[in-house]
Order: structure tokens, then sequence, then C-alpha cells
């Protein structure tokens, strides 16, 4: 795994957090201080992710982009399922003054983002919510990008068909499953999965999943991983482009537990219990990213008005030891001896 422990003094890798959460800022800071960060390109234009490129360049020289992976043209979703969701949410909407999304699906400007990436390529690229054909594979690998599958089960990683590394997040891991279909996941935690895995590939792995210690770092490098990737122990720096009321809310003792939970987006990803999830989350349909388009303005506006019970609390299972502390500091804190 020479290439990408070539970026990196430490094994150590900042996790892509769409939605604000892993900037420039917060990518540079992971770089300075030896490990390797990820911008994320999910929710972004292909314009806006360029843009984040650039200013992040500026900074350092050693860092991935993560994307997202369109559905396929087999993965439909129920409209009277969405129909009936939409109703669910009319009254939050008014409780919130907000107007619902429109509830449009959509390729995240894929074909745009592939193509930028291909003419001013990047140290790396990963993907999440499925793999990438082997032609984008090659096409990235052949422009010196080393390419990053995201996996949650054995079945998945043997499905690849080529790239440098696996990411291997478990169910434990904070945000959005990477799984390739939108389907419940299964609970498959990063060390058993970390087992399963070697035993299908040779490729090496980056461990993912609610790791939050020195420990847990050691634990999975000892188990065959070439790095961890960590996402929720850097919410809390003040590099992290999270909003202010998620940031607070990992550390507010009222909070207590995640969940999986369909409730934001339509895919299965963790985050804080809170009210919302606890009254809409039963009902959410499987359709990414319709759903996830429809409940945008109601997170949004929860945010401006400082109300966590209404917000996505993505967060990973070792929540707790998120750090309100520079990210070079959260680096140092993470490694184990001799790293």
């Amino acid at each position: 795994m020479s290439g990408l422990r070539d970026l990196m003094r430490h094994p150590i890798v900042q996790a892509p957090m769409a939605g604000g959460g892993s900037g420039p800022a917060l990518v540079a800071a992971v770089a300075g201080a030896g490990g390797l960060g990820f911008l994320a390109g999910g929710y972004k234009s292909a314009a806006g992710l360029r843009a984040e490129i650039e200013r992040t360049r500026r900074r350092t020289a050693e860092f991935g982009v993560n994307l997202f992976v369109p559905p396929g043209p087999g993965a439909g979703v129920d409209p009277a399922a969405i129909e009936e969701y939409r109703e669910r949410l009319v009254p939050e909407a008014g409780r919130l003054g907000a107007d619902l999304g429109e509830p449009s699906g959509g390729d995240d400007d894929w074909d745009a983002k592939v193509a930028d990436l291909l003419a001013d390529p990047v140290p790396v690229v990963s993907f999440t919510f499925g793999r990438p054909d082997r032609e984008v594979v090659e096409a990235f690998r052949e422009r010196g990008s080393l390419v990053v599958v995201t996996v949650t089960t054995p079945e998945e990683a043997r499905a690849v068909p080529a790239a440098d590394a696996l990411c291997l997040q478990g169910s434990e891991a904070g945000g959005h499953r990477g799984s390739f279909a939108n389907a419940d996941p299964p609970a498959h935690g990063v060390r058993r999965l970390l087992a399963a895995v070697r035993e299908v590939t040779d490729l090496p792995l980056i461990a993912a999943g609610g790791l939050a210690s020195r420990e847990d770092v050691a634990d999975v490098l000892a188990a065959g991983a070439v790095a961890a990737q960590l996402g929720t122990a850097f919410l809390r720096t003040p590099e992290s482009g999270a909003h202010p009321v998620h940031k607070a809310a990992l550390a507010d003792p009222r909070f207590t537990a995640t969940t999986m939970t369909r409730a934001f987006s339509g895919r299965p990803a963790r985050g804080l219990v809170n009210r919302f999830i606890v009254e809409h989350g039963p009902y959410a349909p499987a359709a990414y990213p319709q759903v996830h388009n429809m409940t945008t303005p109601l997170r949004r506006a929860a945010a401006e008005h400082g109300d966590p019970d209404a917000m996505a609390l993505w967060a990973g299972e070792g929540f707790r030891s998120a750090a309100d502390r520079p990210a070079a500091e959260v680096v140092e804190g993470l490694l184990p001896s001799g790293q």
C-alpha cells in the first residue's frame, strides 16, 4: 500500500462528511498533522466541488475527494410511499416555518464531477453508495489518482472490479451507510467486517466505524488494516464545518444514543436519536435522494432556529469521545505507540 501510505505520515484518515463537516480547513489541518483528509463531494454541484478543491490546494497537496455513485437503473422508488411521507411531514414544515423540498431524484452531478476530476486529478478519489464501472476506475488510475471504494459487506468487497484500496465501513459508523444497495444494512461491526473481508481480497483495507480512541486505532491496525478512518472524532474541532448546533449536541447529555434511520434522507444513516427520528423514522421510505431533497429545507430551518430535535445529527457510536480541540491534536491523540 505504498501509494496511499506515501500520502500520510500517520495511518489516520479523516472521513468525508457530506453536508459541510469536512471542508478545506479540516482536510488541510489533518494533512498538516500527518493524516489524510477527504473532501466530501456529495450534495455539491461540480462547480461547488471545484471551488472547494481549489481552496484545499492552497493549503495542502495531499488529500482525497469522495463521490457518491448514483443509483443504478434498477433502483426504483415507490411514488405513493414518498407522497405519504411528504404528507406526514407537512405539520413539521409548518412548525418550522419552512416549505418541503421537491422530492426529486438525480445523480448528484456525477458525470460532471468525474469529468472534472479526470481533467484535473487529485491524489485520491473514493466512492460511496456503489462500485464505479471498471472503466471509470481505470481512467482515474491512469491519471495518477488512487482509487478507494467503500464497502459494508464481504460480498460488496468481492464485487469491486479494481481499486487501490477498500474502505470497510462497519455498522458503528456515523452518517450514511455506504452500502451498494439502498437496503436495510447488515450489522457487520468494523472488526468483524475486517476479518471477513481479509478472507476474500488482498487489497489494502481502511477500517471505519465507531473508532474513537488510540486503542480503537491500534486494534484495527493489529487486525490488518493499513489505516483507520474516523469522522465523528473530528466533528467538534474548530476546523470542522459542522453546524454549531450539531457540535453542541454531540456533548449534550440529553442525547444518549445513536440509531440507524432513513428519516432525513431515505437511505440508512446513523445519527443521534432525536425527536424527528423517533416520530418519523419508522415511516420513511427507501427513497434516496428523494427524501433527502424533500427534508433539506426542514433541516436548514431547524439549524437556523437552533433546534437539534429536527436536524440530522449524524454521529457514530463513539460520539461521546468527540472533543472540542484542534484537529492536529485529535490526530495526535489517536496514534498508537510507535506511529
